[in-house]
């Protein structure tokens, strides 16, 4: 069991929390960590670069000049990919580089991502980061008190439309709400500051 400190709103500590591990998969999988970190990656790709192929380019059909009694090397068409202005070989073409990984696979990553940063040292859990008004100042005076050096991802229990807008103008800052977490948002960001209820959902945390 890991227990872990439950901090208030103003940053002091109210509470404590245990999350067991086996709950989280028992041990961090760093291969299918490395998996899913490179799937979310892919599917992020545009896949839109392209280039001409000498079928493509403008131009003639025609042969330069003869190929023989001229003294020059041959030569075909002045879209061959040797000579300047003419299409590229084997260039690259609008392509899907999108891949999934089987569902299991998936919760199993997000887990272990948890687990790497609870072991880490890496994770504040708070009482509540519910917004009643759009407000960037108090959200930003709750991660100085928290002692946060970095970038750091904000999950809550349900969505909060006033706490997304309190922190988009903050630098390295994210929210995300429990049930879309993914293993590449944890470990993009270098601290988790989560909510109770939030931590509750997805570890099945105890007081």
């Amino acid at each position: 069991m890991i227990e872990i400190p439950v901090f208030g709103k103003t940053g002091e500590e109210t509470s404590s929390i245990q999350v067991d591990e086996e709950k989280l998969g028992g041990k961090v999988h760093m291969k299918l960590l490395k998996q899913s970190v490179m799937m979310y990656e892919a599917n992020l790709r545009q896949g839109t670069a392209s280039s001409k192929s000498r079928s493509e380019v403008a131009g003639s059909n025609r042969k330069l000049y003869a190929q023989k009694h001229t003294g020059n090397a041959r030569m075909g068409m002045n879209r061959t990919p040797s000579r300047r202005g003419g299409g590229k070989a084997f260039g690259p073409k609008p392509r899907d580089f999108g891949w999934q990984m089987p569902r299991k696979a998936l919760r199993l990553a997000t887990r272990s991502a948890l687990l790497a940063k609870f072991k880490d040292g890496e994770v504040k859990v708070v009482e509540t980061l519910a917004a009643d008004e759009i407000k960037t100042k108090r959200t930003v005076e709750l991660l100085k008190t928290l002692k946060l050096d970095g970038s750091c991802l904000l999950v809550t229990a349900a969505y909060n439309r006033n706490l997304l807008l309190s922190t988009r103008n903050i630098p390295g800052a994210g929210v995300a709400v429990a049930a879309d977490l993914n293993a590449y948002e944890i470990l993009k960001h270098r601290w988790l500051v989560i909510e109770k209820e939030a931590l509750v959902r997805l570890a099945g945390a105890t007081s």
